[in-house]
């Protein structure tokens, strides 16, 4: 069987259904809980938290690469991270979602493409 989404081998009772569609867990799971980059609670919620004495925010490796890699270019397009890093685009996602929440990185319009670079 293979996911209608990403067109991923799927071993059999592994499926999942929704809306008719045939999906893998992975692409089930980016169906149901989409990463919200854009989210002001959040961000009020990172800041509140280390205001108040909460441990500075820590990334994880894969966080710390996508730094690195922002850092060394200057900015790059999503698709282009996630072929550097070797990891879906949906995992960007929420990795950027993460980073944009404590404001380290962001995102804006150069010539119409949607670039990623450091706060």
């Amino acid at each position: 069987m293979q996911c209608e989404r990403c067109q991923t081998h799927i071993a059999a009772g592994e499926e999942k259904e929704l809306h008719g569609r045939t999906l893998c867990e992975d692409c089930y799971m980016d169906v149901l809980s989409p990463a919200r980059a854009c989210d002001p609670w959040a961000v009020h919620s990172a800041k509140s938290f280390e205001k108040s004495g909460g441990a500075v925010s820590e990334v994880n490796e894969t966080q710390a690469k996508i730094l690195r890699i922002l850092k060394e270019t200057g900015g790059i397009s999503p698709g282009e991270l996630a072929e550097k890093l070797q990891i879906r685009l949906s995992d960007l996602e929420r990795e950027f979602a993460s980073l944009r929440h404590t404001e380290k990185i962001r995102a804006e319009l150069r010539d119409g493409k949607k670039i990623l670079l450091l706060w």
